[in-house]
């Protein structure tokens, strides 16, 4: 089952870039303390970092456009962060990607915006989309973390659990 509760994705300024993520999954699944007596809590959180920068979700199609403009023949970070709770038990981890992507032209860019509205992911896109399929050349690491959720170390988490 999936739940979601609307949890402020601020974190402290001085927090490292690459622990951003881990930080909002850590604190997503703590909003969720009371539940993870009796369920297993998973909760994550994705980041997108460029040149040391942290591309956030859009908040318009300007911001995603602009995103994407940046995101434009160069390669990223994707940084995806686990929280695993349940009884007391936490297990928390980061899992990271980086992904190239070609010059996309300003009319594959506003294509993209306006068929698939991406402001609810990090730097304006979802690699298992339109935007995945046509521009992106290559990827080093989890192709499911870019996605989202880095399934091959979440199941290794989960043993832990038994």
């Amino acid at each position: 089952m999936v739940k979601s509760k609307n949890i402020p994705e601020d974190y402290p300024s001085d927090l490292p870039k690459k622990c951003i993520s881990q930080y909002l999954a850590e604190k997503k699944a703590a909003s969720f303390q009371k539940e993870s007596e009796e369920a297993l809590i998973i909760a994550a959180d994705t980041t997108v970092l460029i040149h040391d920068k942290v591309l956030e979700k859009p908040t318009d199609p300007s911001d995603a456009a602009r995103m994407l403009k940046e995101l434009s023949g160069n390669c990223h970070e994707v940084i995806t962060g686990v929280c695993l709770l349940h009884k007391g038990k936490k297990i928390a981890f980061s899992d990271s990607t980086k992904v190239y992507f070609r010059d996309l032209s300003d009319e594959e860019i506003h294509h993209y915006i306006e068929t698939h509205k991406p402001f609810d992911k990090a730097g304006s896109y979802g690699i298992q989309e339109w935007i995945g399929l046509i521009g992106i050349t290559g990827i080093e690491g989890s192709y499911f973390n870019v996605m989202g959720l880095p399934i091959h170390k979440v199941y290794e988490a989960l043993k832990e659990f038994n």
